[in-house]
């Protein structure tokens, strides 16, 4: 594509995953189960609780992506990070379109984690393409033990949302396994406790706004 194509086309991707209208490339995981099945009205705000969270995850996502393939300087890497992005962007309409069903909406804060992921990811891919690729391996493994934790606590009557949280937890954990096998290297563990902490932000503020 040339360079205005490939402008229109990222520039897309970050309207999709800021304002909502994201395609997903596969069936939504569980899309043969009943839609609310028996939730009450409690067990249904935290469902929608936890997939906001997850959503706001691929909000993020989408914008580390974008960020670390423009500074990638091996082709081969910016083609990796191209997949895991569009697998990413499956991830963002599965919780988009279970959100809808649940009766809820996405985080009212998508813009600025949006726009925060993206300058953390310039920075990553700043410092190098074996720090970058860390980053998104490290990301990928919190992001796994998120949605570990969230198939402990949806309610168990809620196979729809259980499913697309068990194969989005699926491709992560196949993502950070491709970073490090691209030669990302493991963070420092100070680095690591930074992050931690920065989702434990972004997790408890998505899950109510």
């Amino acid at each position: 594509m040339s360079l205005i194509d490939r402008f229109i086309a990222e520039f897309d991707t970050a309207l999709r995953s800021v304002v909502g209208g994201a395609h997903s490339r596969r069936p939504t995981p569980g899309s043969g189960e009943i839609s609310h099945a028996n939730l009450d009205i409690a067990q249904r705000k935290h469902a929608a609780g936890l997939m906001r969270v997850n959503h706001v995850g691929e909000v993020c996502a989408q914008a580390l992506y974008q960020s670390q393939k423009m500074l990638a300087r091996n082709p081969q890497i910016q083609v990796m990070l191209e997949h895991s992005g569009k697998e990413e962007m499956d991830h963002l309409a599965w919780c988009e379109t279970r959100l809808q069903e649940l009766g809820s909406h996405p985080s009212y804060l998508n813009p600025f984690w949006y726009a925060g992921s993206f300058a953390i990811g310039m920075l990553a891919g700043l410092a190098g393409d074996r720090w970058s690729l860390g980053f998104v391996a490290e990301t990928e493994k919190q992001v796994e033990n998120h949605l570990e934790s969230h198939l402990e606590t949806l309610p168990q009557e809620d196979l729809r949302s259980r499913a697309i949280v068990d194969q989005m937890r699926i491709d992560e954990i196949e993502h950070g396994q491709a970073a490090l096998h691209a030669g990302g290297v493991v963070l420092p563990d100070p680095v690591q406790k930074v992050m931690q902490a920065m989702s434990k932000v972004m997790t408890t503020a998505a899950y109510r706004i």
